[in-house]
């Protein structure tokens, strides 16, 4: 078994960090390393990485573990200590308020910690499996550019366990209830003694919840929840981009301890016309050489529509011009970002006798040295006489 990493070096902070420097530290790492926050293959490692600076905070959080461990380092906490007794007593609450609209809820700290019978707000108490809140669910809706700049409505196909309508949820069959577990008599908690350790854990007969069912019920054959399939409607506002997250309150999976949320993932589709840039649209126009030297007004594509827009005498090819307030609106609501509009001036290929006279005359009142003709000019044109 590799030794235990240094508690000031997981959390990133000096030894003689103040307990306000040492909740900031925790507070950033915890949002980090939350393990809904990340792939799906590396949520074991995140999971590990939270119980590791969970228990370095709640050491250095507490002044009489804190200078037990600055005495005596690990082994002055793992002989004072029990895994379980580390976190008693350890305010987490507090620390969590301000980070709820990032994802963090009740059921992260029952899926991690849950198997050690208490919870991180200092409540020593007897959970189980059966004892959760729903799963979170995640879902990824593809949208047009267009809806994602002035916010649409999607109707999703939303696969998910719901509480069993037979049994609403107690996993029994009608008619019949749950008995005292009698393994450990209803208190839903083992204890493994060794030496001078005490381990006090779930009962494995029946989960820490305290009871057992005999006659489970014939639908969801005990699990009390069942899976269907709803149509959910999903409102998304404007101004969303690829990768935008949307969380839907108790639209997860149904638990015994209420539903989880449900995450909408937002893909946006490429657009045929405009590349979008944060907040600002870009698209490209072609325009005729006559029209770049003696300007015009063209139509050009917007979001909402063509509208028209006044080329200079003069312009240059790979201008790009701004129109105000065409872009997407911030999703924020920090107002409507720009399109911006990039000039391509045409230079024909073939040119008409008169065409070519006009243009070598221009050059010559210009000042410009025309190149002569080509021998492979000459050649061309005696064979088209």
């Amino acid at each position: 078994m590799s030794a235990k990493r240094d508690y000031y070096e997981i959390l990133g902070v000096k030894k003689n960090a103040t307990l306000e420097e040492i909740k900031k530290a925790y507070r950033e790492m915890a949002l980090r390393y939350h393990p809904d926050r990340v792939p799906s293959e590396q949520k074991k490692e995140a999971e590990e990485k939270f119980k590791e600076i969970s228990e370095a905070y709640a050491v250095l959080s507490d002044p009489q573990k804190r200078a037990l461990y600055d005495q005596y380092g690990h082994s002055g906490i793992d002989q004072r200590y029990t895994y379980e007794d580390i976190f008693k007593g350890t305010d987490f609450s507090s620390i969590f308020e301000d980070l709820a609209d990032f994802g963090f809820g009740g059921s992260l700290f029952e899926d991690i910690f849950g198997d050690l019978g208490f919870d991180l707000f200092g409540r020593t108490t007897r959970r189980s499996t059966r004892f959760r809140r729903g799963r979170d669910l995640e879902i990824s809706v593809e949208i047009t550019l267009e809806e994602a700049a002035w916010g649409t409505e999607k109707t999703i196909t939303l696969p998910r366990y719901e509480n069993c309508s037979t049994c609403e949820g107690s996993g029994t069959k009608p008619g019949t209830k749950k008995i005292v577990c009698p393994k450990c008599k209803g208190t839903g908690r083992s204890v493994i003694s060794s030496g001078f350790f005490q381990l006090t854990q779930n009962c494995p007969r029946c989960n820490g919840e305290g009871s057992i069912i005999q006659t489970p019920c014939p639908d969801c054959r005990g699990e009390g929840r069942s899976k269907v399939t709803r149509k959910i409607k999903v409102k998304i506002p404007p101004g969303v981009d690829t990768g935008s997250h949307l969380r839907i309150r108790g639209e997860g999976e149904a638990g015994t301890a209420g539903r989880g949320d449900l995450y909408v993932i937002i893909e946006v589709k490429p657009h045929p016309v405009f590349e979008r840039h944060n907040n600002d649209i870009l698209t490209q126009i072609t325009i005729s050489l006559s029209k770049a030297i003696l300007g015009a007004e063209v139509e050009v594509p917007t979001l909402n529509g063509k509208v028209k827009m006044k080329i200079p005498p003069g312009t240059q090819s790979g201008k790009i011009f701004r129109l105000k307030g065409k872009g997407i609106p911030d999703v924020h609501g920090r107002g409507i970002g720009d399109e911006l509009i990039r000039v391509n001036v045409e230079i024909p290929s073939h040119l008409t006798h008169e065409q070519r006279r006009l243009i070598e005359e221009f050059a010559r009142l210009s000042g410009e040295d025309i190149a002569k003709e080509s021998f492979t000019d000459k050649i061309k044109k005696a064979f088209h006489s």
